[in-house]
């Protein structure tokens, strides 16, 4: 039987036919201009019934969430089953169809619809993000199917919609309105790592965004005794709200700064010349905390500071959280982050590390349901840029650390 490895090396130029294929159909959301995944889901199915992902016990399906906002009315996402000698618990590895715009087309060198290989990579929109995930997936999967074999546990390969612009009409939905996930399945997500392939994320900051609005009365500059400066008392807050690093205060060497932080970021214009004091002033926090703190802590805390600079300024003090989300941590030792890192072992002879982050993936949505998940993939970090391109061998590298994942 040929190895994992001459496999995929034998299947080189369909790998840059699927990925060619693939960015030659834009599937950008509404929000960025575009008409969703449809047109791309409708390519890829075609391409897996081609090369026999419906035949001998293996199914696709496709869930459709209703957006009215596009042509088709639905937002596509395919679910790829291929069953494995135990049913009992199944392997998930979730990629995503949607891509970004391509921003200013004058940064680009090559068409970013036409991928273009030159010097071993693959340039186009979407080539990496999410693209890799999604095709070492695919061959990773294919190597069992035409081999005859079957994976260990039961592999299923979701590819979703809408990832970038917050999972509304993709994992979000297929979770809150689908059966098709158990408390004991292991989720891969292919769409973040590094170049290496070595880092497995397991945990993301809880985050939390505050746009507040102090609300004092507006005078004359020369008179400061005659109004509450709004300005004034929404910068002593914004500091007092920034001094809540020092009481959510633990360390944990998973993340990357390893604190909690509080940061003042956008601030709304309030009065239109100096010499006026202003009575209202509106102004926002980015705040990502260590998950082992709870939200509605840090809110008591946050609560507490507006309260201290109603009194002290003689202001009213409201805010509104326009992103709030907490999620607990995927375990070292849960069976999908030790059955991964054993194969990055195997397969690129390194030792996995595992780190966290600040920013948010669908992963998140997983864990809050009880799903252990990871993040991981070998990555340039091309994502959103112009020249997006992705490494022929890192790609080929994932796909046979996924067939070694499949097999324990």
């Amino acid at each position: 039987m040929i190895s994992s490895h001459d496999f995929l090396k034998s299947n080189k130029r369909e790998i840059v036919a699927l990925e060619t294929l693939l960015t030659s159909i834009p599937a950008i959301a509404p929000e960025g201009g575009g008409d969703g995944e449809s047109k791309k889901a409708d390519a890829l199915e075609a391409w897996l019934r081609d090369k026999d992902f419906d035949k001998n016990g293996c199914t696709i399906e496709r869930f459709e969430a209703p957006d009215s906002r596009v042509s088709a009315g639905v937002r596509p996402s395919l679910v790829v089953t291929i069953p494995g000698q135990d049913d009992s618990q199944r392997i998930w590895v979730m990629a995503h169809m949607d891509v970004v715009p391509v921003g200013d087309p004058k940064l680009w060198l090559t068409d970013p619809w036409q991928v273009v290989e030159k010097d071993g990579r693959l340039y186009g929109r979407g080539v990496e993000d999410n693209q890799q995930g999604l095709c070492s997936a695919a061959f990773a999967a294919l190597y069992y199917i035409k081999n005859g074999l079957k994976p260990a546990h039961t592999v299923k390969l979701l590819f979703v919609a809408d990832e970038e612009n917050g999972s509304e009409y993709g994992a979000i939905w297929l979770i809150h309105n689908t059966l098709l996930f158990r408390k004991n399945d292991l989720v891969l997500i292919p769409d973040g790592g590094d170049s290496e392939g070595r880092t497995i994320e397991i945990a993301e900051k809880n985050l939390l965004w505050l746009k507040v609005h102090v609300m004092g009365k507006q005078t004359h500059g020369s008179r400061p005794d005659s109004g509450a400066n709004a300005c004034l008392a929404a910068c002593a807050l914004s500091l007092k709200l920034n001094g809540l690093e020092k009481i959510f205060d633990r360390r944990d060497p998973l993340f990357e700064p390893d604190y909690s932080t509080f940061q003042p970021t956008k601030r709304e214009k309030n009065v239109d010349s100096i010499n006026i004091i202003p009575g209202e002033d509106t102004f926002c926090m980015d705040c990502r905390i260590l998950p082992c703190y709870k939200l509605a802590d840090v809110l008591t805390e946050v609560d507490k500071c507006c309260c201290e600079v109603e009194s002290q300024y003689g202001v009213k003090v409201e805010y509104t959280s326009p992103q709030k989300s907490e999620s607990p941590a995927t375990p070292t030792t849960a069976p999908v982050a030790q059955r991964l890192a054993a194969a990055i072992k195997k397969v690129h002879g390194i030792d996995a590390k595992f780190i966290g982050i600040g920013g948010g993936t669908v992963g998140a949505e997983l864990r809050r349901e009880g799903i252990d998940s990871v993040v991981w993939s070998t990555l340039d970090d091309q994502a959103h840029q112009p020249n997006e391109y992705c490494i022929i061998e890192n790609l080929i590298k994932d796909a046979e650390t996924l067939i070694e994942f499949f097999a324990n």
